[in-house]
């Protein structure tokens, strides 16, 4: 196990050593070795000054030396050397995140490196950005190239930040126990339209691996591979992550399978760690010992949503927010006349159950599609039995044309005292009305809707702290091409977008600020692997992406097993065009691991 320690003065001859050592394994000869070593000298006196700090490896053998030079709000990372024995080992990366990390602490807002020609590669996979500013050379930062006989250097920059705000407010900035009870959350509910078995929920049970910036352990339903946990750990920077897997075999009660575990329960209880669930249940309250609350999620009824926002907008001061109508009706015959009767006048209608998840029972019908199926009638025989709502649809472009997102959703909480906290906006990858993925980070969410959305989310947050709600919510639209936006429902409980902004959090406190991150939930792969084959896949898909300046984290992994298997999956980069890039080149790649076993 490598750890990093401060340096001691004493050491200051053998660091030197270490750092000419690690200048020669790029191949330069003894002339230029020579030419630098002035300037790579380490002094007893440099050890302070130069807040040098070393790796140290489980034999107490230091394996790489770095340090953090300057002032406030500018710093330079001035030295990162590896000893050629540990290189490839994750030395530089360690190194590297732990002056990003004192960089924060000193309120240093731009770190400038100036990186030897061979070593460009490790800092774009670090999300440095290069920069047009010259550098110096690689045998005298002061003296330029031609005149020094040296190799220019090339200039990255990156922008350490602190875990965001809400990151801190979520799990009080600590590590925190992930229960991924997704399917025991769906369950609670009773739906028709939800799988009574609840596979796909187990499936999904896997992003508890993104239920805070940084777990201490997660707790799954079904068995993961111990390759995702791995990679999962390595692109995010954790370390000592528990994971207690495969304790279900058909029921969807996770947190009853851990009460079951009387030690296993005591384990993950007793730390003093905040206990994070994907949603809030009876059987969650009684494992995570606070008292359940009856009307607690009555807002994940699409109806009581939907009488929620009309009271919000009946107090005025939204005026960017429209509300379709809803009604419910009672009974199929009568939701099928009402459907008919819309239809021939021309009106798209939204069918929905009073709940799902990803889209599941709700279904858009333009008079095209009623009359091809062959009536009202026949539509509605085709659906799941239970309670229907009719929708008015929401129609049009969002504003600005065609280009500009249609579906976006606000994600915030409320914390156990009843503050309401506001995480973002995000916009949704949403088909026929059921949802597929979302991108969250800077500039994601389009200026003309922004107010908008951050306002009524944040009013909904206020009026569920005060209904006793706690915990995660969001809050999804549609964009009606006016300019407006119309609440379609909350969600009171994680959801995808919110593991994309947990991991946006993570990656810019790890890299630097400005992340884009894309969740993809399901990526088709052309055909089912072995687990060490899968293993492989992802970490050839994590090193493509780092070559295109992307950053490629396995969401959900169980899935690849599936007779029609597929992949959930997480891409990071700083600019649209890197993440639409990474995106489809991780697509092709997953479909093309078919092409081995030639035309089906």
């Amino acid at each position: 196990m490598v750890k990093v320690r401060a340096a001691r003065p004493a050491e200051a001859e053998d660091l030197t050593g270490l750092v000419m050592r690690s200048k020669a394994h790029w191949g330069y000869d003894a002339a230029f070795l020579a030419a630098c070593a002035p300037e790579l000298r380490i002094r007893a006196g440099d050890v302070t000054a130069r807040r040098v700090v070393v790796a140290e490896n489980g034999r107490g053998e230091v394996v790489g030396v770095a340090s953090l030079e300057g002032t406030p709000p500018r710093a330079e990372l001035g030295l990162l050397f590896v000893e050629p024995s540990a290189v490839g080992q994750g030395v530089g990366r360690l190194l590297y995140r732990d002056v990003l990390r004192r960089a924060v602490e000193l309120g240093v807002r731009r770190l400038v490196i100036d990186s030897d020609p061979h070593a460009t590669g490790f800092y774009r996979a670090m999300g440095a950005v290069p920069v047009a500013e010259p550098a110096a050379s690689a045998a005298s930062p002061a003296a330029p190239a031609a005149e020094s006989g040296g190799t220019a250097l090339v200039r990255f920059e990156a922008a350490p930040v602190p875990l965001a705000d809400w990151a801190r407010a979520w799990t009080g900035g600590g590590r925190a126990v992930h229960l991924g009870n997704v399917g025991e959350f769906n369950a609670q509910f009773a739906d028709a339209t939800l799988d009574r078995e609840q596979r796909p929920a187990h499936h999904y049970a896997c992003l508890a691996a993104f239920y805070s910036p940084y777990p201490a352990a997660l707790v799954l339903p079904r068995p993961v591979p111990r390759g995702w946990t791995e990679l999962v750990c390595r692109q995010l920077g954790w370390t000592g992550v528990e994971v207690y897997d495969g304790l279900l075999d058909a029921d969807p009660g996770l947190a009853e399978a851990v009460r079951a575990r009387p030690a296993l329960a005591a384990l993950l209880t007793g730390a003093g760690l905040p206990l994070v669930p994907w949603g809030r249940t009876r059987a969650f309250g009684r494992l995570a010992g606070r008292p359940w609350q009856d009307g607690e999620l009555r807002y994940e009824s699409k109806s009581a949503a939907h009488g929620l926002f009309g009271r919000i907008l009946a107090d005025g001061g939204h005026p960017g927010i429209v509300l379709p109508r809803q009604w419910r009706v009672d009974g199929r015959w009568a939701a099928a006349r009402m459907l008919a009767a819309r239809t021939r006048a021309g009106e798209s209608t939204v069918l929905k159950s009073e709940h799902g998840v990803g889209g599941s029972g709700t279904t858009v019908l333009t008079p095209a599609r009623v009359r091809a199926a062959g009536g009202a009638r026949a539509v509605l025989r085709r659906l799941p039995r239970g309670p229907l709502l009719v929708e008015e649809y929401v129609g049009g472009a969002a504003s600005g044309g065609d280009e500009g997102p249609r579906d976006l959703t606000y994600d915030g909480f409320v914390d156990e005292a009843g503050r309401a906290h506001e995480v973002g906006g995000a916009v949704m990858e949403v088909a026929d009305g059921c949802y597929r993925g979302a991108t969250v980070g800077p500039g994601v969410v389009p200026g003309w809707a922004e107010k908008s959305l951050t306002a009524f989310g944040a009013a909904v947050g206020r009026e569920l702290a005060d209904s006793g709600y706690r915990g995660w919510f969001d809050v999804d639209f549609v964009a009606d091409g006016t300019g407006r936006l119309a609440p379609t429902e909350t969600n009171l409980r994680l959801t995808g977008p919110s593991i994309a902004f947990m991991v946006a959090a993570r990656l810019d406190a790890l890299r630097g600020a400005g992340h884009l991150v894309r969740i993809a939930d399901r990526v088709e792969l052309g055909a089912r692997l072995p687990e060490a084959q899968l293993d492989e896949l992802c970490a050839a898909l994590a090193r493509g992406c780092a070559e295109l300046g992307a950053v490629f984290v396995p969401a959900i992994p169980t899935g690849a097993f599936e007779p029609a298997p597929w992949l959930g999956v997480l891409v990071a980069a700083r600019g649209r065009e890197v993440l639409d890039a990474a995106e489809a080149w991780v697509r092709a790649e997953a479909l093309a691991v078919g092409a081995m076993f030639g035309p089906s």
